[in-house]
């Protein structure tokens, strides 16, 4: 496993704020959080992952320097799991501490983890096509891509900035957006969404309307590419009627094999046009 490299004095800042808990708490609470509960829960096993896993986590949490920290935190602790690409420090069932980092991690950031190779085959997906994303959460996505050379835009009926989100709260320390995130009153106002693509990442499940309704609005617009990030049918993303939708109306025209999820997640990345 590749080492984190710091200069001297990231190390010295880092050990100051690790020694003043008053500090750590009010200028980085989830990190506080974070370390307060990892003493208490079972790692991987493996004491140089969890302490190496750990100082990516703090680094990057605080401020470390980096344009996606998200995969700088996760990527030396991705396994090949029967054909899949998954975060578990190593260890198959990864661990009780490592779930407890993803939730924090997910909050921050985004539900899925882009890496570089989705970004890549994402923007390959698009070719010279705009990207317009609903249910955009923090913008994380839509800033790795903009930064990729996509033309990109956000939308979400809560935008993290704007109004309260319980899936991505707002915390001391952490970007409320990374990319600017418009509400949904101003995609109802936009001009046609035919000449895009439609990117659709982990879009509520159990049962929500919203990637089912976001399909047909992207239909009735004459719209006919779509990317999806989330888990098939009857997980935790999407709604029977968007998968009986892409079902009956819609051809898999491609599917991410590099794709890096979390081992407790079933997601996948998948290109789709109408048929």
């Amino acid at each position: 496993m590749a080492e984190l490299t710091m200069t001297a004095q990231r190390w010295d800042e880092l050990t100051a704020l690790l020694q003043d808990e008053r500090r750590l708490q009010a200028e980085y609470p989830k990190v506080a959080e974070y370390l307060d509960m990892a003493a208490r829960l079972s790692g991987t096993g493996d004491s140089k992952v969890d302490a190496a896993f750990d100082l990516r986590f703090v680094h990057y949490l605080t401020g470390g320097a980096s344009l996606n920290p998200y995969w700088d935190i996760v990527e030396p602790f991705v396994s090949e799991r029967e054909g899949r690409r998954v975060v578990d420090g190593a260890h198959p069932e990864g661990s009780p501490r490592l779930a407890y980092a993803q939730m924090i991690l997910q909050a921050a950031y985004a539900y899925a983890i882009p890496s570089p190779q989705t970004v890549d085959w994402i923007c390959g997906v698009c070719a010279d096509l705009p990207l317009i994303e609903l249910g955009a959460g923090r913008g994380y996505w839509a800033a790795q891509l903009s930064r990729s050379g996509l033309r990109v835009e956000a939308y979400d009926v809560e935008p993290p900035d704007k109004s309260k989100n319980t899936s991505f709260p707002g915390a001391a320390g952490q970007a409320d957006v990374w990319f600017p995130v418009s509400n949904l009153d101003a995609f109802a106002t936009r001009v046609r969404t035919a000449d895009h693509v439609l990117f659709l990442c982990w879009p509520p499940g159990w049962g929500d309307k919203m990637a089912s309704e976001a399909l047909t609005a992207f239909e009735e617009a004459g719209g006919d590419r779509l990317i999806y990030i989330g888990e098939p049918k009857g997980g935790k993303t999407g709604n029977d009627a968007f998968f009986d939708a892409l079902s009956s109306r819609w051809r898999l025209d491609s599917t991410d094999p590099h794709f890096v999820s979390w081992w407790t997640e079933g997601d996948v990345a998948q290109s789709w046009v109408r048929r």
